[in-house]
């Protein structure tokens, strides 16, 4: 059945629709990292189709796709860099096993990856997936089905970066237990761990010819007026803000050179023609001189396209917002988390609230839209705290603003902290859940509605100065004043 066939079907289990949060938002973006592996197998002589999850009605499509295509080889391998992915919602994740379910009904072999296979390795194994692959994907991934193509029955111990069921007789010593696997009758073994790309250059661009880009530009232009796309310049990030998990890339830093990024603008003009573009690094440009670069690229190559990124509010000195400004930056995504200096201590954050209040007015100054997120409930938060983060709010304006509460990603220090105060459920249903998972100091229902009043804010401080403004400013005023009257029937456990 497995002998030497060369066709692999990847995808991803991401459903915007599963996510009514997301939806409402309707900025979809193609799976990145996955195309990016689809690149990388092709050039090892595979032939590949692509199921985008994305924009798709559900499971049902793929199934369609596996019996219509028998792929031997099926990939269910996440993009990586889509925050909404780390969240681990449970919702994508029963996608994800059924996908595994069906693909293995079909005949194939089944690999995963991700922040939650490889968190939890054992319920996809369990569901099927013969291998899960942790850290970076596509050397893994490609030298996985160069194994599975050559051979009916490859000893896969000697590929770095899979966790596996141990199978008897089958593994040898070096492999360390990761964790029991009673459930599977008989342990989880984890490879060797996989060395990480050391030249992003070399890595191929994403096979955009798999996407239905026709449906993503439709999506787009009907909800906002212009077509969005995404691209990625680094892999890691530096800092260690202690809520912060890195289970793929962890916290190096590694990143393309300006002239291959203005590349990838360049023939993505050419060919997908998008009106704007998204960076989803976890921190673009971490210097003024790679921007600066990057901006002189872009104007040699005639690539300037209008676009949003992340950064740290620390890292935005006079010459990288110059520099951000000229290679065509519209919006600047920092995160701001608190207006409380003790919270961002807490956090391990390293920065300060004159750093935030210095990067917005300089974004501002240089024609950018500067853009916070906020984080409500880390561990010793108080009302004091609350209200200072409003009033930051309220004398900085930022343009946009999200908000969420701490959340407990296994393996960081926070997760830590509180998991003996753990309520039961370790993760969302979907991203819009804002539900505490520890005891905190106040409940869920009451951030909810802080989370609301904080966006009431940032729409009410851009509004003129007029009747309108004024009358939502005394409405929103008596909203924080019954907020302060009822806190303290919200109070939960605190944890210290």
């Amino acid at each position: 059945m497995y002998g030497y066939v060369g066709r692999v079907l990847i995808g991803h289990s991401y459903f915007l629709k599963y996510d009514a949060k997301q939806t409402r938002k309707m900025k979809p973006y193609p799976p990145l990292s996955t195309l990016i592996t689809a690149s990388v197998l092709r050039d090892s002589g595979f032939e590949v189709s692509l199921f985008d999850a994305m924009l798709s009605d559900g499971e049902a499509e793929f199934e369609e796709l596996v019996r219509r295509l028998r792929p031997p080889i099926v990939g269910i391998l996440e993009d990586n860099f889509n925050f909404l992915t780390k969240m681990c919602t449970t919702r994508m994740r029963e996608a994800c096993l059924e996908m595994i379910r069906m693909a293995k009904a079909g005949g194939s072999r089944v690999c995963v990856n991700g922040s939650d296979a490889a968190d939890h390795a054992e319920l996809y194994l369990e569901a099927g997936a013969d291998a899960v692959i942790v850290g970076e994907t596509e050397l893994t991934f490609r030298q996985l089905a160069e194994a599975w193509s050559r051979e009916e029955s490859p000893d896969l111990s000697t590929i770095p970066g899979l966790i596996l069921r141990r199978v008897s007789g089958r593994h040898g010593p070096s492999l360390a237990v990761l964790q029991s696997g009673a459930a599977l009758g008989g342990d989880l073994l984890r490879t060797a761990t996989r060395p990480f790309v050391e030249d992003l250059d070399d890595l191929p661009l994403p096979a955009w010819d798999l996407v239905d880009v026709g449906r993503y530009r439709e999506a787009w232009t009907k909800a906002h007026g212009r077509f969005s796309w995404n691209l990625i310049t680094t892999r890691g990030c530096p800092f260690k803000c202690n809520w912060c998990a890195k289970p793929l890339y962890g916290t190096r830093y590694a990143q393309r050179s300006p002239a291959s990024v203005a590349e990838e603008l360049r023939l993505l003009k050419a060919s997908v023609a998008p009106d704007h573009a998204w960076f989803a690094d976890d921190i673009f440009g971490l210097t003024a001189r790679w921007i600066e670069s990057f901006a002189d690229e872009v104007a040699q190559r005639d690539a300037r396209i209008p676009f949003h990124m992340q950064s740290r509010v620390d890292l935005m000195r006079p010459p990288a917002v110059a520099a951000l400004a000229a290679a065509g930056a519209e919006e600047v995504w920092l995160g701001v988390e608190s207006g409380a200096q003790s919270i961002l201590d807490r956090m391990d954050k390293g920065t300060t609230l004159e750093e935030i209040r210095s990067a917005t007015r300089m974004l501002r100054e240089h024609g950018i839209r500067a853009a916070w997120f906020l984080q409500l409930g880390y561990t010793g938060e108080t009302w004091e705290d609350i209200l200072l983060t409003r009033d930051l709010v309220r004398d900085e304006r930022p343009d946009d603003i999200g908000v969420s509460v701490s959340y407990p990603l296994p393996g960081t220090v926070f997760h830590d902290r509180v998991k003996e105060h753990l309520a039961g459920q370790t993760n969302w249903r979907e991203s819009d859940d804002l539900l505490m998972m520890f005891k905190g100091t106040y409940t869920s229902p009451f951030y909810k509605k802080i989370r609301d009043l904080l966006h009431d804010e940032a729409l009410v401080v851009q509004l003129p100065d007029g009747p309108e403004a004024g009358e939502r400013r005394l409405a929103l005023d008596e909203a924080w004043r019954e907020a302060e009257r009822t806190e303290a029937e919200f109070r939960a456990v605190a944890v210290s």
